[in-house]
């Protein structure tokens, strides 16, 4: 999206170059990395731990408010490590009529 917005401002930059950027910036933790179907991105200015929607049709990210009780109980990690992150991502799409 940025990519696309830098576009049509006229603003002449590469999509490497924007990818690269937003991954420094993720780096530094001012972004959160979500990704989707494995081969797509998003990044989300919201770090804090949430979990979202995807809307399918839209390829559009969406917080779920208030998802403290969407996990239950977390599986036993092996030795040596500890939970850094739990992503849950809902995939939504229009009901049919």
């Amino acid at each position: 999206m940025l990519y696309e917005e830098a576009n049509r401002a006229k603003i002449a930059v590469s999509l490497a170059t924007v990818y690269n950027t937003l991954q420094s910036v993720h780096r530094r933790g001012l972004l959160r990395e979500v990704t989707v179907n494995g081969s797509k991105t998003y990044f989300d200015t919201n770090v804090s731990d949430h979990h979202h929607f995807f809307i399918e049709s839209e390829h559009n990210l969406v917080d779920i408010p208030d998802a403290t009780s969407i996990v239950g109980e977390l599986p036993q990690v092996p030795e040596g490590y500890e939970i850094s992150r739990v992503d849950v991502v809902v995939r939504l799409k229009p009901k049919k009529k």
